[in-house]
Order: structure tokens, then C-alpha cells, then sequence
């Protein structure tokens, strides 16, 4: 289904969303409902079949994007998105599975699932909307709160080195990673579609703002000034390979930083059950140990 025009020339992005849930609950100057029209966009521009989208989603202020999709949807448990997308696109590898999460959701509780799902290469698309903080449960600091700054669990700055998200899906197998930021949504949609087009496990990171609780601890209380502070800061990746570690000091990389054709994971599950001998109901082909 093409989402239908709405007369001015624009594509009407409401048809995708479930209207009777707004107002949404994020607070004035968040940014996730932009990385939420970032997405939509990229689902608008492929296409896509909104009866084989499913969305999943964690807990936490990220995970509640899902609620707003006008698609079919399962909001789970914290950190666990990606396990139950896993099992969904396992019995459904027909269907275009997509993970909203955020920096805590994925990246502290969900640790594990989300590097193993990595190395796997399963065909989900993983969108991380990574405001740097526990936004829902008053600011306490996630594995993505920079180095020395302010959160409600530390109040004398933050003393851990965050995660380079994009670096980590990489080197665990991804092979699809990418990163933009809500300050540039119309890149961060390209990124996002890049993702949907890929076959194989695809990571989008999404630098979005949270003023409230990350913004107002580090003298940055309007949304507009973490807007600015993402402006000042993002430097795309083509760039960067050309500045020295002094250069890029307290700044942040965006653009695709690995795009590979590998093998899908459930095209692999599907070619050991038929190996098997199951799929049939014939005999089992797996050779005998040794041979």
C-alpha cells in the first residue's frame, strides 16, 4: 500500500500512524518524535506493505514509538526487542521486522541480545533512538551518557566511558551500520531506508535530544540547544577519515559505516532444515560424524 497524497503534493505520513493515540507522551522538545518521522518516511519512500511490518519495541520513552505505528506491533520487556523480533522473523522471514529501542533498552539490559544478533546476521532492522540517558525513569546514566556528564546517579559527572554503538555492531557482525542525528532528519531517513533495503541484520543509531531529564543536568535545558549541540558536533564519515583523534575530540561520526552482502541468517536456518531432511518429510541428509 502507497500511503495516499493528501493534496498539497506531500505524501500524507498520518496514514501510517495511529492518530487516536496523540497527543504522544514525550516531553516538549524531545527528539524521538523525529527519529518516529524519520522512519515512517523511509517506510513511505520503499513502499513498503504496511500488512508485512512488524514493529517491536522494549520499555523506556524509545519503546513507545511503536505505540504511535499504524502497523502490527508487540511492545515487550526491557531489553528484550530483540529476541522477540528473532522469533518472529524466524517463523515469519517473509515479514520486515523492525526494533525500535533505545540507548539503555539496547545497549545495558539488552547488551547481549543485541550482539549476538549481530553475529547471527538476521534480517531485522534495529532503529537505537540514543538520548544518552534514562529518559522515562528520571535520568539515571545509560551505557551512551558521555564522559563527565550530569545524571540523577551522578551528580558529580559521569566517571564511564559510553559505547561507540556503531563500532561495537560492527565488530560483532552487523552488516549494515549506520548513524545519524535528529538535527538531520532527512539523512537519517536515508540511513533508515538503507537499512530496510538490506538483507541481512542492519543497525541504525538516531543521536535524538531528551531536555528534560539529560538537557537541563547539563546546561543544554531547551530542546533547541541539544538541536544545536548535534549541528556543532556531527561530522560525517567521509570527513572524518580525513581529521586527526585531536580533531575529532567531543565529536561524533555520522553516515554509513559498513554496508556488506553476506548470508541472511534465516536463509541459512531454512537450507540446514532442508539438509535435514524435514521440510519434506523425507529422510534426514545430514551426513554421518567424520564423513
Amino acid at each position: 500500500m502507497v500511503a495516499p497524497e493528501d493534496g498539497s503534493g506531500r505524501t500524507d505520513v498520518l496514514s501510517y500512524l495511529r492518530v487516536d493515540r496523540f497527543p504522544h507522551l514525550w516531553c516538549p522538545g524531545c527528539g524521538h518524535g523525529i527519529v518516529l518521522g524519520a522512519l515512517v518516511r523511509a517506510i513511505m519512500r520503499l513502499e513498503l506493505d504496511p500488512r508485512r511490518v512488524v514493529v517491536v519495541s522494549g520499555i523506556g520513552c524509545a519503546a513507545r514509538a511503536a505505540g504511535y505505528l499504524n502497523f502490527d506491533g508487540v511492545h515487550t520487556t526491557h531489553g528484550r526487542a530483540i529476541a522477540f523480533a528473532s522469533g518472529i522473523k524466524l517463523a515469519r522471514p517473509e515479514l520486515e521486522v523492525i526494533v525500535i529501542t533505545g540507548d539503555g533498552d539496547l545497549a545495558a539490559i539488552g547488551g547481549n541480545h543485541f550482539v549476538h544478533a549481530c553475529r547471527r546476521n538476521m534480517g531485522i532492522t534495529v532503529v537505537c533512538f540514543n538520548n544518552s540517558i534514562y529518559g522515562m525513569t528520571s535520568g539515571q546514566y545509560s551505557p551512551m551518557t558521555p564522559y563527565h556528564a550530569m545524571a540523577t546517579t551522578a551528580p558529580y559527572g559521569h566517571i564511564e566511558r559510553p559505547f561507540d554503538l556503531c563500532a561495537l555492531a560492527a565488530g560483532c557482525g552487523a552488516t549494515y551500520v549506520a548513524r545519524g542525528a535528529a538535527y538531520f532528519p532527512a539523512r537519517l531517513a536515508d540511513y533508515i531506508a538503507g537499512g530496510l533495503r538490506h538483507k541481512g541484520f542492519a543497525f541504525i543509531e538516531a543521536v535524538t535530544q531528551c531536555p528534560t531529564y539529560f538537557g537541563r543536568r547539563n546546561k543544554m535545558p531547551r530542546g533547541v540547544d541539544l538541536l544545536r549541540w548535534q549541528k556543532e558536533r556531527a561530522v560525517p564519515v567521509e570527513r572524518a577519515a580525513r581529521m586527526t583523534p585531536e580533531e575529532l575530540e567531543g565529536k561524533f561520526t555520522v553516515g554509513v559505516f559498513r554496508d556488506a552482502e553476506e548470508l541472511e541468517y534465516t536463509e541459512e536456518y531454512d537450507r540446514i532444515i532442508a539438509l535435514a531432511g524435514y521440510r519434506e518429510g523425507g529422510e534426514s541428509g545430514c551426513p554421518a560424524p567424520g564423513r
